[in-house]
């Protein structure tokens, strides 16, 4: 069974027409938001995909914004505290959450007991990108292909580990994905987050790993990482010399995660917009669209209502997928 794990590439960018058609208290908005530094708490570590685009993009919202935008890393949990700390901020617009898929929907299906219920306790405000993802391993493994890397595991099963951002994190998520439809029995390494997983790696302290590639993009440029197979229907403009998994042997095999930014519940809809208008403005940027790019980011944008549209389909999905492959967080 074809197991598929992307956003739906039919998902529309915003215009900027419909961002900025707001009300008489949105023009007021407009007027007197923001009148003092923003926040964006990213609750993975620094360098992360996440991390990264959310420098880029919100560096050029600034601008628009007449204001400064300060990122804060508050990793720990898989994310979740650092999501309480945006679910517990002051609707006033002044705090915003930059959040991957796996922090909105895998983790709310892996534990029942959180501290925040991302559709009851968060704004959406725009999807931003979505994380183009590979296969990776150490510079100077034995493997140079897919089928290396499953011919070993079906050799040895349970004998080769691959590391990832956590229990329940895309990573830990996308391999198991792999193994499931390979076949394959293999080890979890988890550690406290994506781009400690992947210094791991680089150092030889697992064996693969299923990465984002702008988690990862440095160190496969710096010789440190070998990029087998990208996880993408197509194959990268990037990597045109780098098959995508699909065609390695596993037909059907896709798999992605996207960032989006989420404002805590009661945020008023005027602030919203008038962030996702800035927002989906940089995305427009040329600058900013080839920053992201070539770290393996695709530029989408999205209205609030869309990107909510999406979270709830993408919560349905990863319920029957965790499901199939019997993923837990322990």
């Amino acid at each position: 069974m074809q197991r598929r794990v992307f956003l739906q590439q039919g998902l529309a960018q915003a215009s900027a027409v419909s961002a900025m058609g707001l009300s008489a208290g949105g023009s007021w908005a407009q007027a007197g938001y923001p009148n003092k530094p923003i926040r964006m708490v990213v609750p993975l570590a620094a360098g992360s995909a996440v991390d990264n685009a959310a420098r880029i993009v919100m560096q050029k919202a600034s601008v628009g914004l007449a204001t400064g935008i300060a990122i804060e890393n508050q990793a720990g949990a898989s994310g979740v505290i650092g999501t309480d700390r945006v679910a517990k901020s002051a609707p006033d617009g002044y705090t915003l959450g930059g959040f991957n898929d796996s922090i909105m929907t895998m983790l709310p299906n892996l534990n029942a007991k959180l501290p925040w219920d991302i559709v009851r306790d968060f704004e959406p405000v725009s999807l931003v990108a979505t994380v183009e993802w590979g296969l990776v391993v150490p510079a100077d493994s034995a493997w140079h292909t897919v089928a290396d890397v499953i011919a070993a595991a079906r050799k040895t099963p349970g004998k080769i580990n691959y590391g990832s951002g956590g229990n329940g994190s895309p990573q830990h998520m996308a391999m198991a994905l792999f193994a499931s439809q390979a076949g394959l029995q293999l080890t979890h390494v988890p550690y406290k987050g994506a781009t400690q997983a992947a210094v791991g790696l680089a150092g030889r302290e697992v064996d693969a790993e299923f990465q984002g590639i702008a988690t990862v993009n440095a160190l496969v440029k710096a010789g440190k990482l070998r990029l087998l197979a990208v996880s993408t229907p197509k194959r990268l403009s990037q990597f045109p010399e780098v098959p995508t998994v699909a065609e390695s042997g596993l037909p059907g095999f896709e798999f992605n995660s996207w960032f989006a930014i989420m404002a805590p519940a009661g945020t008023p809809k005027a602030i919203v917009q008038r962030v996702q208008s800035e927002v989906v403005k940089a995305l427009g940027d040329a600058g900013v669209r080839e920053q992201l790019m070539a770290q393996g980011l695709t530029p989408r944008g999205s209205s609030p209502e869309e990107l909510a549209t999406a979270l709830r389909a993408q919560l349905a999905r990863y319920e029957a997928l965790i499901r199939q492959a019997g993923i837990t967080a322990d």
